[in-house]
C-alpha cells in the first residue's frame, strides 16, 4: 500500500529531482562534498520530507506551512546549484536540465499550496 504523499506527482517528479543531485553530488570534488553537497542534499531531501510530514497533516493550514516549507527548500537547491555552475563545478547541459525540473517542481508546490487556500 502505498502513503498518501507518494501518490503526489510532486512528490514523484522531487524523487527524479533527488536522483539527479545524488549524481551530481557524487562528481564534486572532495572539498566541496562537506559544504556545498551536503548542503544541496540536505535541501533536497526536506522537499520529500515536507511533503511527507504536510501530507499527513489534518488541517489546511498546517499542510500549506509543511508545503511551503518544501517550495522554499526547492528554491535553496536552486540557489545552490547556482553556485556549483557559477564556479564550474557542473556542466551547462546539466545545470540547464536540473533548473527545468527545479522550476517544475516549483509550480506544482505553488500549485498544491493553491490549492489548500
Amino acid at each position: 500500500h502505498d502513503f498518501d504523499f507518494e501518490k503526489l506527482n510532486v512528490y514523484k517528479k522531487t524523487l527524479d529531482f533527488i536522483h539527479k543531485t545524488f549524481a551530481i553530488y557524487k562528481k564534486l570534488p572532495k572539498e566541496f562534498t562537506y559544504t556545498v553537497g551536503d548542503n544541496l542534499v540536505r535541501a533536497c531531501l526536506s522537499i520529500t520530507n515536507n511533503l511527507a510530514e504536510g501530507s499527513g497533516k489534518k488541517f489546511k493550514k498546517e499542510k500549506a506551512r509543511y508545503y511551503g516549507t518544501s517550495l522554499d527548500s526547492a528554491r535553496e537547491c536552486i540557489s545552490v546549484y547556482n553556485v556549483l555552475r557559477r564556479e564550474e563545478l557542473i556542466e551547462e547541459d546539466i545545470y540547464q536540465q536540473i533548473r527545468a525540473q527545479a522550476h517544475e517542481i516549483t509550480s506544482m508546490l505553488c500549485g498544491l499550496i493553491k490549492s489548500l487556500e
